[in-house]
Parts: structure tokens; sequence; C-alpha cells
């Protein structure tokens, strides 16, 4: 009983539809034949209601509705496949029918015109209908939409601007009201019904005019100036806004096209686009096999994932993080199976290591991105950061010349230039030695010194947003203090393409651009997450950190730079050091980590480092 009622409340709407075009069958055999008197002078008369032929009629055409699958479709999509299907099935069923009548009546009394008007009328009832009710339904979804779908304002009448309208108009939770666009040949112009109502300008006052409810950027190639303009004015037009991702983040799989995120801090910080000789990197990096260090950090893992995409032949990961190596390598196979990746967990500052790592899979490039890096941290760790960022460096650099490795790049950092803190010192260290090696050893050892990065680990950026999720206060060092910026992704990009440009010993700087006041960032990040600075969430001045500047440099005043092949990597003529001197400074070096000797570790590092000034008033907090 219980199927029987299942049954029949699955053939209902069918059955329902059934009677509804056999009876449309009907009007149109009596239609036809009205209108064949109508036209008529003469010689017949009127047409009866039910006529001799009309059970035929009926029957031929019912089964050829059935036969051409018209009751598989639903009248709430009816569109222009279901309309041809309907003219196909009543030209099909006229055949049929004047087939039946000729074989039951000899089409005795049945007129031609009659048999030549039936499919037309037929077409006409059965399809009137189905398209009433779709118009019927979608206009009761429009008011539905109307009533509690959110209202947005598109900035951009582009072609992402209309590839936007059609996704939202396709989505009952959102109701698009108009574009703004600031290109004058478009004012007045309809896009996918919707007006271009003004300039990026007037974004306050159209939004007030059209009760916007939030505004969504379809702009992906906008640069970062342009950017940050449109931002400011839907600040102030106080409607919350979205924006559709970048095209060079679609591209390299970051975020879909269409889909709506949250203006990001490095949506205003980021530089232009940069133009890369892809060619030659990939000359230089196709289908060999790399090494990266620290391959479970920031710049490390975004390494890899470009390598990855350059279609390397072989990417060795070592990482002393269990569960970064973790992650990154999971990720490395989830979207590159075809690659061979080795993951390998283990301290490059270890010589064993280091070597064991080199003769097993015998690297042709390593990329040295495995540091410390926090520098409030590793002032009260002046051992670790010399046992990771200066023995590992030469650890992992002596390995890799022994193993014939062909090219070596070490990752390095504004910060070593007249550096004002641990970090800074024992990645200059770091330089000097890579730079002697290049001039005693066939590898081509280069080095790649940027600023900070946008979102990596310890950053400022997660910092920021942390404190304001919990609201407030965001720690600022001091009013005055700037740093340069890039994107983990440009950073990297820069890496790969100075690692084809070097020949061996260079110091390659990347153009940072423009450095950013801490504290502005610090506002814009609040104004980001909705909040007022000063008023929603405040900005604390907690003063400047033992080893922290108000500013960094890029290169150091006795080194001369020149332009490179790229315009956006500039070389340092760096001052060459005593390679002697240097071995023996090194060698005390690794005896005082040995013994923990943090006092004769500051005395080497001046040594080493004569530029580096450092507040020892903190000195006592050294963690042997």
């Amino acid at each position: 009983m219980a199927r029987l009622r299942s049954l029949m409340a699955r053939l209902h709407p069918r059955l329902a539809v059934v009677v509804h075009d056999l009876l449309m069958v009907c009007l149109a055999w009596y239609l036809a034949q009205w209108l064949r008197y109508w036209m008529s002078d003469v010689g017949y008369m009127p047409p009866a209601l039910l006529s001799r032929e009309l059970p035929w009629v009926v029957l031929a055409q019912g089964l050829v509705l059935w036969w051409t699958g018209l009751y598989r479709g639903l009248w709430r999509f009816a569109s222009l496949p279901d309309l041809s299907n309907i003219l196909r099935a009543t030209v099909v069923g006229a055949l049929a029918v004047t087939l039946v009548l000729f074989v039951v009546y000899r089409l005795e009394g049945v007129p031609r015109s009659v048999l030549l008007a039936y499919p037309f009328v037929a077409a006409l009832a059965l399809a009137a209908p189905r398209l009433a009710y779709r118009y019927w339904k979608d206009s009761r979804l429009d008011l539905m939409r109307r009533a509690g779908s959110t209202r947005v304002l598109v900035l951009g009448a582009g072609r992402a601007g209309e590839a936007l309208l059609r996704e939202l108009q396709n989505d009952r939770a959102w109701r698009p009201v108009g574009l703004l666009d600031d290109n004058p040949a478009l004012r007045g112009a309809r896009i996918r019904g919707l007006p271009v109502l003004g300039g990026l300008d007037q974004i306050g006052r159209i939004a007030r005019e059209v009760a916007a409810d939030l505004l969504v950027i379809a702009i992906p190639t906008a640069s970062t100036a342009q950017m940050k303009r449109i931002v400011e004015l839907c600040e102030d037009a106080g409607v919350p806004f979205r924006t559709v991702p970048r095209l060079k983040d679609v591209i390299a799989g970051r975020a879909q096209a269409g889909q709506l995120k949250e203006v990001a801090i490095e949506d205003l910080l980021g530089r232009e686009e940069i133009e890369l000789d892809w060619q030659a990197i990939g000359a230089g990096l196709a289908g060999r096999s790399v090494l990266v260090t620290g391959g479970g950090g920031s710049i490390g893992s975004e390494l890899c994932r470009q390598l990855a995409r350059l279609g390397v032949g072989r990417l060795i990961v070592l990482e002393q993080g269990e569960y970064n190596l973790y992650r990154i390598e999971q990720e490395l196979r989830g979207a590159w199976p075809d690659l061979q990746i080795d993951a390998v967990l283990g301290d490059c500052s270890d010589p064993g290591t280091a070597r064991h790592v080199v003769e097993r899979f015998r690297p042709q490039q390593v990329f040295h991105a495995a540091a410390y890096k926090h520098v409030h941290l590793l002032e009260q760790q002046l051992r670790e950061a010399l046992r990771n960022n200066v023995l590992g460096t030469r650890a992992m650099a002596e390995a890799a010349a022994a193993g014939g490795v062909e090219g070596f790049v070490l990752i390095s950092t504004d910060k070593a230039v007249n550096p004002g803190n641990v970090m800074g010192a024992s990645k200059r260290i770091a330089e000097l030695y890579c730079q002697a090696l290049a001039g005693r050893t066939g590898m081509r050892v280069t080095t790649v010194r940027f600023g900070n990065v946008l979102g990596s680990a310890g950053s400022v950026v997660p910092l920021f947003r942390e404190q304001i999720a919990r609201g407030g206060p965001v720690t600022v060092t001091h009013p005055e203090v700037e740093r340069w910026f890039m994107t983990i992704p440009e950073a990297c990009q820069l890496i790969l393409q100075a690692s084809v440009l070097g020949r061996g010993g260079e110091i390659f700087a990347l153009d940072m651009g423009e450095p950013v006041r801490i504290g502005y960032l610090a506002e814009q990040m609040i104004r980001l997450a909705g909040k007022t600075p000063g008023v929603d969430i405040q900005i604390a001045y907690t003063g400047l950190r033992p080893g922290e500047k108000l500013s960094e440099e890029l290169f150091h005043p006795q080194e001369r730079y020149i332009e490179t092949a790229h315009p956006k990597i500039m070389q340092a003529r760096s001052r060459a050091a005593d390679w002697a001197v240097l071995v023996q400074r090194l060698d005390l070096i690794a005896a005082a980590v040995h013994d923990h000797d943090t006092l004769r570790l500051s005395r080497l590092i001046h040594e080493l480092v004569p530029e580096f000034v450092r507040d020892e008033s903190h000195q006592d907090r050294q963690i042997a």
C-alpha cells in the first residue's frame, strides 16, 4: 500500500501534465477546423466540438508526445530545447494523425488544410501554458529575491563585472542593482539588463540612491594605486565591500574566478605585476633536481610550489619541523601527483645531514631558505641564531660544493645591511661566507636580499589580524617605523629569476618599491576589518624593541649597486672577505656554539661584522 501511494505521488504531477496536453490536442484540432471554416467561403460546415476523428487524433498525438520524451521535462525550466521538442512532436504527430485517419476513414471529410494547420496550432497550444508557467514562477522567485536578497552594486563594467553579474543573477541570495565604471563610453549602457550608473568617484552617492547593501569590486586587473583609491571610496561610502580575486591569483590557482573575498592587505600593499623571463627560468630549472632547505616555511613552501609549477624533475624538501614537512608534502603530492618528491626530516645545520641529503639525492640546484628570522626572539638566542643561520649555511654550502651541485642560492634579508640585531648580523656572516666560497669552487653561489614578506609566519600581518580579532589594541613599536613589503609569491618569483641571472658571487637585492609605515598598515587592516582606528580598535605604540631600527636598508654605503637584466633586481658590489680569516672565525664560532659560550660568540660576531651595533644592556638575558 505504501509503495502504491509512493507511485501515485510520483505519477500525480506527470498525470496532470498528460491530461493537460491531451486537452490541448483536442483544442488544437478544433481550432484548426475552425480556422478552415473561417477561411472558407462555401462548402464547409462549422466544426463540431466533438468530431468522429477526434479520438484517433488524441491517441496518435498522445503516443507521439510520449515517444518524444516531452513528459521528462519540467515546466519550471521550460526553454528553447523544450519548444523545439514540442514543434518536432506536433509535426510528427500530424503525420501520424494523417496516417491513422487515412487507414480508418480514407481521409473522407478531413480537409487537407486542417492537417497542415494542426501542427502549428498544437505547438502553440502546448508551448504557451509552459512558458506562462515559467514566467509566473520566475516572477514569484524575483519577488522573493527582492524581499530577502542582498542588494549589490558592482564596481567595474568590464568582462569581470559582466561575469560577476551572471553569477549573481543566478543566485537568489543576491540582487544586483547596477554598475559603476570610470570609462565614459559606458555611461548609460546596460549590461545584462542593468545600467552603468556613473563613475567610481560617485560610489557614496549612488550607493545611497540604490540602497546598496554590498559593494563588489570587479576589477581584477586594477593596480595597487587604483585598488587603494577604490577601497578608500568604499570606506567613505560606509557600505560593506568585497572583491573578486586578482587575475594573477586565478592563474596561479590561489583563487577561483568569480569568487567573492574580503579585500586583503596584500591587495593594498602589493606592487605592480612583475614581468619575469619565464623562458630563462624554465630553461634553468625545468626537468632538474632541486633541493629546498626550510621547505616547510613561508618562503620555502612557496618556492616548492613554484618549482613544481615550473616542472622540475625532482624536488627534495628538507625541513626540521615535522608538521611543516608533513603539510607541504601532502599539498605537493595532492597538487602534482606525477612530480617526484622527497620529503626529508632533518636539520641542515648538522653537517652529517647536509652531506647525506646531497650525496643521496644529488640535487643540481639548492635554494637555502632555512633560517631563524624573528628579530626580537633571536636577540636572546645568540647561540641558536649563529648555529642555524651561519653554521647551517656553511654546512649546506660545503656539502653542496663537495657533492657537485651546480647552483646554490642563499636567501638573505635587508636586515643584513648595517645590522642592528643578531638576526641581521648572522645573515650578514652567511652572505660573507657564500661570497667567499663562490671564488673557491665551481659551484655558482648567489645571494638574494629582500625585505619583509606579507603574511609570512610570525610576521606583523598575522599578528595584527589576531589582535584585531581580539578587539585590540594593535601594538606598533613606533609611529615612524617603516618597512618594505612584498607578497610571498612575488618574492619567490624574483628569487627564481635571480637564480638564473647569477654567475657566482653576486648579491642580488630585490626592488622593494616604497617602504610602508607600520602605523598605516595597522590602520588599513583595522578598516578592512570593518572597524574604525582609534574608536573601535585602539593602536598602542610600545617603543622600539632591542635590535629594531626605524627603517631598513638594501645596500651598505660601501656597496655599489648596478642594474641587472631584470628591472626589479639590482646587484650589489659587495666587500670581499679574507677567506683564511673567515674560516678561522667560523671555526671559533662552531667551538663556542659547542661550548654554549655566548660571550665569545658576541665578540666573534662583532669581529666579523664590525658595523653591527648592538644594545648590550640585555646581554644578561641570553639563554646559553
